[in-house]
C-alpha cells in the first residue's frame, strides 16, 4: 500500500566461541579447554545499536514547516572490531564498540534537537550536521561523525561497520556499510508476476517449497581476501592513497544505498559470523521455518497473507514478539555451523579459491539485528 510502514527489530550476539574471560581465544576446542562454550556477549568485539522511534525532520524536502516536517525513524548498526590489534597489544573490542555507542549518541542528539522544547543553542554540531543532510546520507554521516568522536578519545584500533535507518514513510532502508558486514532483504515473490530478473530459475515451479526470496544483498568492501575495508585509528594521522596496502578508509568511501521494502519483508543486518557460516539459501529457510510457525505465511507462499491483512489482521504483536527469536535463531546456526568441521562453509569454500587451504566454519563472534516490516499501527 502507499502508507508509511512501520518495523519490528530484534538482535541476537554471541561471541567467539572459543573467547576467554581474560580477553584471548583459543586456537580451537582442546587449546580452549572443556568448559562450556563462550557465552559472555560482553566479550565479543561485534557490537551493535538500535535507536527507535525518532521523530527526525534531517531535510526540507518539502513546504511543510515545525513539527509537520518531523518523520519517524529507526535506526541501526552493527561493528565488528579487527582481531589483529591484539598482538599489539590492544583490546579489539574497544574501537568498534565506542564506534556504535557514538553513532547511537548522535542520532539521538539529533532526534532531541527536533523536540517543541529545544533549545537551538544546546544542539550539538553533529546533530545539526545530520540534520542538514539528505535522510539517504545520513547513514554514512554518522559513521563519519562518531569515527571522528574516537579518534578524540583517541581510541586505537578498527572495524568494519554498517550503519542503516528505516524510512517508513517512503517505505525504504538507507545504509552505509564499509567492510564485510552485511544487509539483505528477504520477500515473498510470486513467481506469476515476479519478472525475469526475480523469476527462480534453478527449479521447476512444481518443486519450488516457497516463494520466498532474496531480493538484495548489499556489496562488500575487501582490499584482498578476508581483508575487509575498514574505519580505524593508530593514535596518529596516517597519509595514505589508493595505491596503499592498508584497509583503513573513511566514511565517506561506505558503500551507500537504499532499498524499497514492503510490507511483510525480513531485513537482516549482520556482521560476518552470520554470513561466513551460513548459506544464503539457508537463511532464507530458517526465515521461512520461522514465518510459518508464527503463522505470518503458511505453506512457504503469502498467498494468504493479503487476504488476511485484508480481513484487518495484522499480527503485529505477534511480529513483535517473535522477531527476537529469528535474530537468536540465526546467530545459534552461524555458530553451529563455525564448528563444523565436516562442511564446508561459505568461508572455506572461498578461502580455497584463493588458495587457501581452509576446511569447515569459520569461529568468529557474530551479531544479527532481524528487522520484520510491518503496516502502521492503523492497518
Amino acid at each position: 500500500g502507499a502508507g508509511p510502514l512501520g518495523v519490528h527489530a530484534g538482535v541476537a550476539e554471541m561471541p567467539h566461541p572459543f573467547k576467554m574471560e581474560c580477553g584471548g581465544i583459543g586456537a580451537d576446542r582442546r587449546n580452549y579447554g572443556p568448559g562450556d562454550l563462550s557465552a559472555n556477549a560482553d566479550l565479543s568485539e561485534d557490537a551493535h545499536f538500535l535507536a527507535q522511534g525518532l521523530d527526525m525532520a534531517p531535510e526540507a524536502d518539502d513546504d511543510s514547516v515545525g513539527r509537520d516536517r518531523l518523520r519517524r525513524y529507526n535506526f541501526f548498526g552493527v561493528a565488528d572490531g579487527v582481531g589483529s590489534w591484539r598482538q599489539w597489544g590492544v583490546d579489539p573490542k574497544l574501537f568498534s564498540h565506542r564506534l556504535m555507542h557514538h553513532c547511537a549518541d548522535l542520532v539521538r542528539e539529533a532526534g532531541r534537537a527536533c523536540a517543541d522544547d529545544a533549545d537551538p543553542d544546546a544542539v550539538s554540531p553533529g546533530a545539526s550536521k545530520i540534520l542538514q543532510t539528505p535522510i539517504s546520507r545520513v547513514p554514512a554521516t554518522v559513521l563519519e561523525l562518531a569515527h571522528a568522536r574516537v579518534i578524540e578519545e583517541n581510541v586505537v584500533g578498527s572495524c568494519t561497520a554498517n550503519v542503516a535507518v528505516f524510512d517508513g514513510m517512503r517505505q525504504q532502508v538507507h545504509f552505509a556499510n564499509l567492510g564485510d558486514s552485511g544487509i539483505i532483504v528477504l520477500r515473498h515473490i510470486d513467481s506469476d508476476v515476479a519478472g525475469a530478473l526475480k523469476r527462480d530459475t534453478t527449479t521447476p515451479r512444481p518443486l519450488r517449497q516457497s516463494d520466498l526470496r532474496v531480493t538484495f544483498v548489499s556489496a562488500q568492501q575487501l582490499r584482498s581476501f578476508n581483508h575487509p575495508f575498514q574505519l580505524g585509528w593508530t593514535g596518529r594521522e596516517v597519509a595514505w592513497s589508493e595505491d596503499d596496502e592498508t584497509s583503513f578508509r573513511r566514511a565517506s568511501e561506505s558503500c551507500c544505498s537504499s532499498v524499497q521494502v514492503r510490507r511483510g519483508d525480513v531485513v537482516l543486518l549482520a556482521t560476518d559470523g552470520l554470513f561466513d557460516n551460513v548459506e544464503i539459501d539457508d537463511i532464507v529457510d530458517i526465515v521461512l521455518e520461522w514465518e510459518e510457525r508464527h503463522g505470518f505465511v503458511e505453506d512457504g507462499n503469502a498467498t494468504g497473507r493479503t487476504d488476511r491483512w485484508l480481513r484487518g489482521n495484522s499480527k503485529r504483536a505477534e511480529s513483535l514478539r517473535a522477531v527476537p527469536e529469528l535474530a537468536q535463531q540465526l546467530c545459534q546456526r552461524a555458530r553451529e555451523n563455525s564448528l563444523d568441521g565436516a562442511k564446508d562453509s561459505p568461508f572455506a569454500i572461498l578461502a580455497k579459491e584463493n588458495d587457501i587451504m581452509w576446511s569447515g566454519g569459520m569461529p568468529d563472534d557474530c551479531t544479527v539485528i532481524a528487522m520484520h516490516i510491518v503496516g502502521s499501527s492503523s492497518q
